[in-house]
């Protein structure tokens, strides 16, 4: 039959030309040496860096942080069976097929599991799963394979697939080359968003069991306010009040960036567990003492040691051992700490030194006590002194260049020079103590903290927000004849004024009479009153001021309101596509339509970003295409000009963010028209880290992410496009300055579960690549 000699003759010509290479997938910026490691990569497997051909298995980039996917058909040269041997720096597998069907994929051989294993270049013995067992081939056939290679910050990057062939008997290992693989796909032609030709195998979605961190994050565990935005409402209640706190600086002239001195946080209750207490082990940042001390004396300064019944003095002949419980014996403000118990041993057969130095840590302390034991070690060792004096370091010295001169020296007076017996510490393991109730919490300041970054959220003390609550509820209970019972307090946000009074934001689930629950989200305004001077025995008595909790007028936040979340971009293909598959998810848990994303392109080349938009499931989008170089504050007011209505907020976007479920109703409650804009600190994750497990450092020097509606924006004057056209960095401060002089406030807090994933600047935005120096 002509056309099947025709089709036959086509397939063999595919062949030859795909012959000779295998697709390499680059997966950049990623930590960690575990091919594990490399599949929790949220581009992993459809969304690498880069794509290319390699013309052998053998590859060395010399380059660090990355992973590699080489995929293919691998042609054998003879019928028969062949053994397998892999080799690389870090973790690699090599899976192979048993035909040339991606779904008969099989794990082959591998290089480790952990991250921690590696060999040199041509090491295919180290390990027992390095070399395979025979597989019988076909020369007649080709085979689907797979190779996945991770490289960490260290070592002599390389990986590489050996064969033994049929007939050697005792296995001599050679590199597949070129003659012996072929393409999957011809790659050449196609954008980095075209993904359908990418296979899905067993290999790229195996799930193999990730390390586990010691300590996970608190922040992680379910938290009602993840999911307050399901159902809410609010109550008119309260008395009406005029809202005027006295931080606001309108019209206060600034110079550049000073108005972030005026950006306060605010408190929160329930702990939100957003303080990184899993990333302590590395920065202890969030205690007051400094690093030197705490690596001198620890935590010992909160501990109060209890004294034994007696002091006790023990002299066994080798040594004393004196216990001085302190504080009775340090002056205040004395450089030694209050609660530490030194312990001082003098062993029998020590130095001048030793002493001398004993002799000055006791001198610390000028109490008759001390005074009276340092007494009794010198009159108790008085002779034991002499001797030291005689066995000295220098007479010692002296005595060993005179047995370097002399090799006939008796042995047995060698001998005699034995070293000075070596004394453990006595651990005094009844020592018990007492410790008072630690709130660190509480000393804590509202200002910005820049020095800190794993602190989290101020705490609100339970005898601050849950009075406000039940007032509120009596306010309630009043005007509705006890319709409701509060479940519980969700979360309470207090923005603190203590010349005006403090403004909460009080998010309670409620029940009615029927049982039906209810989510009830409102701000109150606990006004501080100031009654009038009263006379009293002729002389005028202030009363004491009396908070009245009321309805602020003006600063209410709008549960319908459309947010606008405006991203630009230029040649960022896999982010973008995660971010579109990020927002259909928020559009799918949230069932919140009232969301707009706006992506200004400026001109991207690597893929087709409008028509990825056309193919989402989001309900609402726009999309503007730029030209030029990529300028972050013009691409930004470029999607606020699209914009019709000012009435709805605009949340000024970066395009690597990770949004949590309840971002949309977050950012419409702590953006007030006319008052308040919002700028939630993002937690950074740290290479190789992914939201689960909010490994990182939260970004509280960046104000890039900010929600603020659109007539606010429009009114201090938009973004600055004049001042940051070729650079960014410093335009989100510079825009904090016209907010405050504006009139309006900064609401600023850790959000929980809002992550900026990591990534380098390599490739990014105006970045050209230089040639390779190796």
């Amino acid at each position: 039959n002509p056309k099947i000699k025709l089709e036959t003759c086509r397939k063999l010509a595919k062949i030859l030309y795909f012959k000779g290479q295998a697709n390499l997938h680059v997966f950049e910026d990623w930590c960690g040496g575990s091919t594990a490691d490399l599949r929790k990569n949220p581009h992993y497997p459809l969304y690498p860096h880069s794509r290319t051909m390699v013309q052998k298995l053998a590859v060395t980039p010399q380059w660090t942080n990355y992973g590699l996917r080489i995929f293919g058909y691998l042609h054998p040269f003879a019928d028969g069976d062949f053994v397998f041997a892999l080799s690389s720096d870090d973790n690699s597998e090599f899976w192979l097929s048993t035909n040339h069907s991606p779904l008969n994929l099989h794990l082959l051989v591998w290089v480790g599991k952990t991250g921690k294993e590696w060999t040199a270049p041509g090491e295919f013995e180290k390990y027992a799963n390095q070399t395979s067992r025979p597989v019988r081939l076909s020369s007649q056939r080709r085979y689907y394979f797979e190779v996945i290679h991770k490289q960490n910050d260290r070592g002599t990057d390389h990986v590489e697939v050996a064969v033994s062939a049929p007939a050697f008997l005792f296995h001599k290992f050679t590199i597949i080359e070129s003659k012996h693989i072929s393409l999957y796909v011809n790659e050449s032609s196609l954008l980095m968003s075209d993904v359908d030709h990418i296979p899905q195998t067993a290999a790229s979605h195996q799930r193999t069991s990730t390390k586990q961190h010691s300590s996970a994050a608190d922040m992680l565990m379910e938290d009602p306010r993840d999911t307050l935005h399901k159902g809410e409402r609010r109550l008119r209640v309260l008395p009406d009040c005029l809202y005027k706190p006295s931080y606001i600086i309108k019209d206060f002239p600034l110079m550049r960036y000073q108005g972030l001195q005026f950006v306060h946080m605010s408190y929160i209750y329930p702990n939100d567990y957003t303080r990184l207490t899993h990333m302590e082990t590395e920065n202890s940042c969030f205690y007051p003492e400094s690093p030197y001390y705490m690596k001198r004396f620890g935590f010992s300064r909160y501990m109060r040691l209890d004294r034994p019944n007696e002091q006790r003095i023990e002299n066994g002949g080798r040594g004393i051992l004196i216990s001085i419980p302190f504080p009775q014996f340090v002056k205040k403000g004395a450089e030694l700490n209050a609660s530490i118990t030194w312990r001082f041993t003098t062993p029998r057969r020590s130095s001048n030194r030793v002493i001398k130095r004993s002799k000055e840590v006791v001198t610390h302390s000028k109490n008759s006590n001390v005074n009276m034991a340092k007494k009794q070690i010198m009159n108790i060792h008085d002779k034991e002194v002499q001797g030291i004096n005689k066995n000295s370091w220098s007479d010692r010295r002296r005595e060993g260049s005179q047995r370097e001169e002399s090799e006939n020296d008796n042995r047995a007076d060698n001998e005699d020079l034995t070293p000075a017996p070596v004394f453990d510490t006595q651990v005094n393991w009844n020592q018990t103590f007492q410790v008072n109730q630690l709130d660190l919490h509480a000393k804590r300041s509202d200002w910005i903290d820049l020095n800190c970054n794993i602190s989290g959220n101020l705490l609100l003390h339970p005898t601050d927000a849950l009075p406000i609550v039940k007032a509120f509820m009596d306010q309630l209970n009043e005007k509705h004849k006890g319709r409701f019972t509060l479940v519980r307090v969700v979360n309470v946000v207090k923005r603190v004024d203590g010349s005006q009074g403090s403004r909460y934001l009080l998010e309670l689930e409620l029940k009615d009479l029927n049982g039906q629950l209810l989510r009830l989200t409102q701000y109150v305004y606990a006004l501080i009153r100031h009654g009038r001077p009263r006379s009293r025995n002729f002389g005028l008595h202030r009363s004491r001021p009396q908070l009245v909790l009321c309805n602020p007028v003006g600063f209410r936040w709008h549960p319908f309101a459309t947010v606008h979340f405006i991203v630009p971009v230029k040649n960022q293909a896999r982010w973008v596509l995660q971010l579109i598959a990020d927002m259909e998810q928020l559009f799918k848990e949230s069932g919140d339509s009232n969301f707009n994303l706006i992506i200004t392109d400026y001109s991207s080349t690597d893929m087709d970003v409008k028509k990825a938009l056309q193919k989402s499931s989001l309900p609402r989008y726009q999309y503007v295409k730029l030209s030029g170089n990529f300028e972050r504050s013009a691409g930004l007011q470029a999607g606020v000009d699209l914009i019709s209505d000012d009435h709805s907020i605009v949340f000024l976007c970066d395009l690597h963010i990770h949004f949590p479920p309840s971002i949309i109703d977050t950012i419409r409650k702590h953006c007030v028209e006319g008052y308040m804009a919002f700028a939630p600190i993002v937690l950074r994750l740290d290479c190789g880290m992914t939201p689960a497990e909010a490994v990182g450092f939260w970004e509280v020097n960046g104000f890039g992410l900010l929600g603020i509606y659109k007539s606010d924006l429009d009114a201090i004057g938009g973004m600055n496009t004049r001042d940051f056209r070729d650079r960014w960095g410093g335009e989100d401060w510079e825009l904090i300055d016209r907010i405050m002089q504006g009139g309006l406030e900064v609401e600023r807090i850790y959000l929980r579960n809002f992550y900026h994933y990591y990534h380098s600047k390599r490739g990014m935005w105006n970045r050209r690549m230089s040639a390779s120096l190796r």
